[in-house]
């Protein structure tokens, strides 16, 4: 995998943000679109925002979730709350959402997975201190679904359950972006660039990854 050490978290955001603009016009340039798929938490907001105010064409992008809280509309648990908040409203309509609210949970996973496209354009993904990235959760069963795109987490994480792409879809993407910043993520790090197996990101297998970070990791092929 390759790393690129930036020197803070601001200029991971600005990082990440060009990465996924100079992504978007390769796509849209070979394949008319871009389908996008982004992770919750704080440490995408930033670069959301930057990509807003720059000149990626959201008339041509598919803006998918990674991960979702099953919680209430508009509640501050959502990851789809803080994408509204980012994002004007211009580029609020290449949001796709997570159907979290559906009376059929399974069903609605099941619904999403059918909309996704073969093959993302690219993945962002995070990273916990515990390893985990999506909503791929140490020692829960989702770890093992490989028949489904999207699956439901068996239990609740951090106060909620979560809906989450698996990782075939993830594995089939054309590009994979880790945006890690923060040294309590220090040895999770390292475990991913090792491929460590024993996290849940440690089991992604796709070619193409880039990890931006402003962790300081010696012998990390970082440019």
């Amino acid at each position: 995998m390759l790393t690129r050490k930036v020197a803070d978290a601001e200029a991971a955001a600005r990082e990440a943000a060009s990465f996924v603009e100079l992504t978007a016009a390769e796509a849209i340039g070979e394949r008319g679109r871009f389908n996008f798929a982004v992770s919750g938490g704080k440490t995408p907001w930033k670069t959301l925002e930057l990509l807003a105010e720059g000149g990626m064409d959201w008339a041509r992008t598919n803006l998918f979730q990674v991960d979702e809280r099953i919680a209430p509309t508009g509640s501050p648990e959502r990851n789809l709350t803080h994408l509204v908040l980012s994002l004007p409203l211009v580029c609020q309509a290449a949001i796709r959402p997570m159907p979290v609210g559906a009376n059929d949970l399974e069903a609605a996973a099941a619904a999403y997975a059918y909309s996704l496209p073969e093959r993302f354009d690219l993945v962002h993904l995070g990273l916990g201190p515990d390893g985990h990235t999506a909503s791929l959760i140490p020692d829960d069963p989702v770890l093992e679904v490989k028949d489904r795109a999207v699956a439901l987490t068996a239990g609740e994480y951090q106060g909620t359950r979560r809906m989450t792409l698996t990782y075939p879809p993830i594995d089939r993407a054309r590009k994979i972006l880790f945006l890690v910043t923060g040294e309590s993520k220090e040895d999770a790090l390292s475990r991913l660039l090792a491929a460590d197996r024993s996290i849940p990101a440690g089991r992604i297998r796709n070619d193409n990854c880039v990890a931006i970070t402003d962790i300081e990791l010696d012998g990390s092929g970082s440019t």
